[in-house]
């Protein structure tokens, strides 16, 4: 999910200097991909620049070790990447660009390093990034796009400019975005350890028959909300840019709404009214989706029970999760109900998380926590199958 950096994760110095980003630096960056596959293309986002991106050179390779994190490069495998045959781009503020395929072929649950250049930086004071990458990136001044290794870089845990390493397969294959907040992006998983719940769901649903040529596309940033912009513009505004405009995407999973209800007012009032606005929103967002042929799953709210800035001594927010949660799993606009909260709660004090997946601050999950949710998604919801009649009127 593109977002603009906030201040304190934006590039650090000498990266960001006198009104200008990235200039006559190199971005060294490892992500993942879920489904595999014989050709790949990437998406740059100028999303939250407030002036044009001038991209020098791209280049994709496959990382040393093979896995996420790491700053060195297989010798021999880095291969240019173009923007209709051209090495450089310039993409416009609030635009991305998407490279020319490369023939390069991908391995499912396989690591990737893309290696940008910007010689004269970006002119301005936001940058798009994603800050909750758990994921280590590089940088270093000048050119060291073809470099085997960055010794001397220096180690940042975000991404920056990239939107998308999108994959070419077969007919059958198909994508699932999630959509969420920390929970989803990972808060309380292993840095460089690829182990949030949708990295876990992937790895399952590539060692199963059915479900080989399922993609998963994180769509999650922490501090996001579904009604208004948090860390990143709401869901609710997000909806078209980070799903329905997504390639290939069949399957939308919701887990979102718990910092819109622990955000707002610890009354009772104003709990009742941020449940019955994410109850609105949710049926909003099912049928945005239909009308695209994407069907939905909705993901009940884990406990936070404990949490210093959640839970209210009235039980306000509570009494907001509970009849959120009640809605979700029998209100029947949802295809699928994932549970969560059952997954994640202590059965004997089900206001919290089981001590066992509880990363410390009672909200968010350590890895055998993200585990158990991914364990929660029945792997048959993501057989393809042809929607029903009506389907996108529903």
């Amino acid at each position: 999910m593109p977002q603009a950096a906030e201040p304190d994760n934006m590039p650090p110095s000498p990266f960001t200097r006198d009104g200008v980003v990235l200039a006559d630096a190199t971005l060294r960056q490892t992500i993942r991909v879920s489904a595999g596959g014989e050709q790949v293309r990437l998406r740059l986002s100028n999303a939250f620049g407030g002036a044009a991106l001038p991209v020098t050179r791209v280049a994709l390779a496959r990382p040393a070790a093979g896995r996420s994190g790491v700053s060195a490069i297989r010798p021999g495998t880095t291969r240019a990447v173009t923007f209709h045959g051209q090495p450089a781009v310039t993409i416009p503020p609030g635009a991305q660009a998407v490279s020319d395929p490369l023939d390069v072929g991908v391995a499912p649950r396989s690591a990737l390093t893309v290696t940008v250049y910007l010689a004269d930086g970006q002119r301005s004071a936001s940058v798009t990034a994603h800050p909750g990458s758990r994921t280590t990136s590089y940088l270093l001044a000048g050119d060291h796009t073809g470099a085997a290794d960055l010794p001397g870089a220096t180690p940042v845990d975000h991404w920056y400019l990239l939107s998308a390493l999108e994959v070419w397969a077969g007919p059958s294959a198909a994508a699932v975005a999630v959509v969420g907040d920390s929970l989803s992006d990972g808060r309380g998983s292993t840095t460089n350890g690829d182990d949030r719940w949708p990295d876990r769901l992937a790895d399952r649903l590539q060692s199963l028959p059915g479900t080989r040529g399922v993609a998963v596309a994180n769509q999650a940033a922490g501090g996001n909300r579904v009604l208004n912009d948090g860390l990143g513009p709401g869901v609710l505004a997000r909806l078209d840019r980070d799903v329905l405009a997504q390639n290939g995407v069949a399957w939308l999973v919701l887990f979102a709404g718990v910092n819109d209800i622990g955000t707002a007012e610890a009354t009772e009032a104003a709990q009742k009214r941020v449940a019955g606005d994410l109850v609105f929103a949710y049926d909003q967002i099912v049928t945005r989706a239909h009308a695209r042929g994407i069907r939905v799953y909705g993901a009940t709210l884990t406990p936070f029970g404990g949490n210093l800035g959640y839970d209210d001594p009235g039980g306000c927010r509570e009494a907001a999760r509970q009849e959120v949660n009640h809605w979700i799993r029998t209100g029947g606009r949802f295809d699928a109900v994932l549970d969560f909260d059952h997954a994640a709660r202590d059965p004997a004090a089900p206001r919290r998380l089981l001590a066992a997946y509880d990363v410390g601050d009672h909200l968010h999950l350590n890895p055998a926590g993200y585990q158990a949710l991914a364990d929660a998604v029945p792997a048959v919801l993501f057989l393809r199958e042809p929607p029903p009649p009506g389907f996108g009127f529903r």
